[in-house]
């Protein structure tokens, strides 16, 4: 990833920082008994944020950021994780409009934070980078579940942010593994699908209640989350080390 990329990525989360999206007034808002028990325990899980996790998040950046000389990465990773807060917040406000409990973290939520916990930047961008891809599948299920155009609208804008930053981290996690021989890449990934198809079922078993509503039987998701990882994670990129030499030399 070159500086002139970093740039275009800082650009763009500022421009949303500054303009965070907001759902239009006057959208339908109804939702029937039986739909608020079908995404209660869905919208549960994805509405929590962890503050300590976004902490160790920001100091991992920084640390990264500063052994390279790139700034502009730390506040790149300042700026998403203050999407996905906002994220949390429009579907917490949603639960409370529509007195949905709000519960405590599930297991499988849990597992992610911590694992998460355990490494520097690169293991923090990638198990993030899992669950952003298996949530744009699901966010595309919780979409049609319903009749709520409110939470139909909630979705396609949580989409659309999560698409860039899928976009960002895939390029940058490219980039930080693009140097590595390819024995050790090789073994990488395939301890990497592994884990994301095994993170995929367990999702299924959790959420399968809203994704067979929009069609998805256990195998249909599986493949549709692969889809999404191959599309965003096959492509390889410059090693950060090397574009950052080229671009200061230029």
């Amino acid at each position: 990833m070159e500086r002139g990329d970093l740039e275009i990525w800082l650009n763009h989360f500022e421009h949303h920082a500054r303009r965070p999206f907001r759902l239009e007034p006057g959208l339908a808002d109804a939702l029937r008994p039986d739909e608020k028990r079908l995404i209660a325990r869905s919208l549960a899980v994805v509405q929590l944020v962890e503050p300590s996790e976004a902490l160790r998040a920001r100091v991992a950046a920084e640390r990264f950021a500063r052994a390279r000389e790139i700034p502009q990465l730390a506040r790149i990773i300042e700026l998403l994780i203050e999407e996905e807060k906002r994220h949390a917040t429009l579907v917490r406000e949603f639960m409370c409009d529509h007195q949905l409990p709000l519960r405590r973290a599930h297991w499988i939520d849990r597992v992610f934070r911590r694992i998460r916990g355990l490494g520097g930047l690169h293991l923090y961008l990638w198990v993030q980078l899992c669950a952003e891809l298996i949530g744009i599948v699901f966010y595309r299920a919780l979409e049609v579940a319903t009749g709520c155009e409110r939470l139909q609208r909630l979705c396609r804008l949580i989409v659309a942010d999560e698409l860039a930053h899928i976009g960002f981290e895939s390029q940058l996690l490219g980039s930080m593994r693009a140097g590595r021989a390819g024995p050790g890449r090789a073994l990488e990934r395939a301890a990497h699908l592994t884990f994301f198809a095994s993170a995929v079922l367990v999702v299924w078993a959790t959420h399968r209640a809203v994704l067979r509503r929009a069609g998805h039987g256990a195998r249909s998701f599986l493949r549709s989350c692969l889809a999404q990882y191959e599309f965003y994670l096959a492509p390889a990129c410059l090693p950060l080390e090397r574009s950052h030499a080229a671009s200061s030399s230029g």
